[in-house]
């Protein structure tokens, strides 16, 4: 029995969204699910120590965890997991799930059990995203729980996160003209000059909180652009969750073509596995946790193309998304994240406040943020590329409110913030590609053609390149910031984007690209070929180490 007093959970405080207000209150008898994420299993030196000795070496150098070993050594305490299970039946709720590597567990009940359980009012909200069973304040936990619990989710299923792509206002068929053009993917992949590799041996994860394909659309797509179809899966993360597409191009089957047709046409040899789960901050945990922790399809990357700004999230939210983060570090998993499509603002207009803020999930220090650019090409070689800024889409970046500068950003010169107070934190993006749906991508949905830009084009493109480069080098890239923050310039990996702002208003902006690193389109974008050269190449100090070994022979 637990004694009754309850504490809220640090972080957990949320307000109702822009322009939301209470229409009435839940039904009661509503039945509801929760996610309730637990605290590690502390194992000798602890998760953090072993990502810091992971990152520290340089891919086909690192010594990962198995999900096996994640699990064993820092998934959640039986003891703890007990703790829950007594606690849901205490209060009239059952166990739906226990997932102790993710250290999740899933409670189902009553809107009134979870209300009283949780120390929270729900209630009905009416908001220009439509309606949400939603909450305000803090949620609360026995007093014996405070250690254990680090976050509950589901008691608000508001919308968590929007997809980060735009649709070419210039016709719906792949076009050429004075103004635009739509290339293909592959296209991309040759201006940016991939490596030879098709990704054979990989799987992509891609996160989806919404809409759905048709395998028709697949097969008309990649038999037109004359590759082999990929091997597409769909995952149900959670019930009522599913490939379920809408038939209208413009929703979110938009995302899930344009994620899945840019990833499989760069790297088709790799097997694609899409996680479908509901746009709450419940769904978006789970569906990423269950692809990093997937033992079955064992994905070497995840693609995410959805996120919204930091002050979108509540910190509790943050810190156990990170945590699953962590966990994709642990394992070699690299994590791509579209940096947003709002520019330096990332917020709709209808929403600024007036501030800079930046997109998460791609501000945390465990992903790869994708920035965006306008790419134009000549033959098979770049012609020029600059900042995407452009029809009131621009590439998400700047700096943020919430994360300190990593170590591995320390020297990159991330200037401090355009907000008052001037915050010094974590620079976003780290790279970009191609976004700007003027010189966007041939994609088709729901049957229907058409230019497709956005930092969700960067995201899958960016995960097709690395299932490439994990082929080649026979080993997981896993964790790439630390590597691509302290290639010499002098390796060409990357292209420097100088020219541009993300200033939507059509300002100068406070953010502009410029030499090196910028909070526009970070480090740049990939020459996928010198990257790959870049990432094989032993340190001067190991070809030292070998050469005095051979020698000693």
């Amino acid at each position: 029995m637990t004694s009754g007093k309850q504490v809220p959970i640090k972080g957990s405080e949320r307000a109702p969204l822009h322009g939301a207000h209470i229409s009435g209150p839940v039904d009661p008898g509503e039945r509801i699910l929760v996610t309730v994420m637990l605290r590690r299993r502390q194992s000798g030196k602890g998760i953090d120590s072993v990502i810091q000795n992971i990152i520290a070496s340089r891919p086909g150098e690192r010594k990962y965890l198995s999900r096996e070993e994640l699990a064993s050594a820092y998934g959640a305490e039986p003891a703890d997991i007990q703790k829950v299970e007594d606690f849901a039946h205490e209060h009239g709720m059952d166990v739906v799930e226990v997932s102790p590597g993710q250290r999740r567990v899933v409670l189902g009940g009553t809107a009134a059990a979870m209300s009283k359980a949780f120390g929270v009012y729900l209630a009905r909200y009416d908001s220009p995203m439509g309606s949400y069973r939603g909450r305000t304040g803090p949620v609360h936990v026995p007093e014996e729980l405070a250690s254990v619990v680090e976050g509950v989710f589901g008691l608000d299923n508001r919308p968590q996160a929007k997809p980060h792509f735009r649709v070419s206002s210039d016709g719906a068929t792949p076009m050429k003209s004075s103004k635009n053009i739509a290339y293909t993917p592959i296209q991309v992949g040759q201006l940016y000059d991939f490596p030879k590799g098709d990704g054979t041996g990989q799987c992509i994860a891609i996160i989806e909180l919404g809409g759905g394909y048709k395998a028709s659309d697949l097969q008309a797509y990649f038999a037109k652009l004359g590759v082999t179809e990929p091997r597409v899966t769909a995952i149900a993360v959670d019930s009522g969750s599913g490939n379920q597409p809408t038939g209208d191009p413009n929703s979110a089957d938009g995302e899930v073509l344009l994620d899945i047709e840019v990833a499989g046409a760069v790297a088709p040899g790799a097997n694609i596995a899409v996680y479908f789960v509901a746009n709450t901050n419940k769904g978006f945990i789970d569906a990423v946790s269950s692809a990093v922790h997937d033992a079955s399809r064992k994905p070497s990357v995840i693609s995410i193309s959805w996120g919204c700004a930091e002050i979108g999230w509540t910190r509790q939210a943050m810190n156990s998304m990170d945590q699953v983060f962590k966990d994709a570090v642990a394992i070699g998993i690299t994590v791509c994240v579209a940096s947003g499509d709002s520019g330096s603002s990332d917020l709709p207009q209808q929403e600024s406040d007036g501030k800079y803020h930046v997109n998460y999930p791609a501000s945390s220090p465990y992903v790869l943020g994708c920035g965006g650019t306008k790419l134009t090409g000549s033959g098979s070689h770049i012609a020029s590329e600059v900042v995407w800024n452009h029809n009131g889409g621009a590439s998400g970046g700047g700096v943020s409110d919430v994360y300190p500068v990593p170590a591995w950003q320390a020297s990159a010169g991330v200037p401090p913030s355009a907000n008052p107070g001037h915050n010094v934190g974590r620079g976003v993006p780290d790279i970009a590609g191609d976004a700007d749906p003027a010189t966007g991508y041939q994609i088709l949905v729901d049957g229907t053609w058409a230019a497709f830009g956005g930092t969700s084009a960067v995201a899958p493109l960016w995960a097709g390149l690395i299932a490439i480069l994990n082929q080649n080098m026979g080993t997981p890239a896993g964790f790439l910031n630390t590597v691509l923050y302290r290639l010499p310039v002098s390796s060409g990996s990357l292209h420097d984007i100088t020219v541009g702002n993300n200033d939507i208003s059509g300002n100068n902006g406070a953010y502009k690209a410029g030499k090196g690193w910028d909070p526009c389109t970070g480090l740049g974008s990939p020459d996928g070929a010198k990257l790959l050269t870049s990432l094989k190449a032993k340190p001067i100090a190991a070809v030292a180490r070998a050469a005095i070994k051979n020698r000693s022979k």
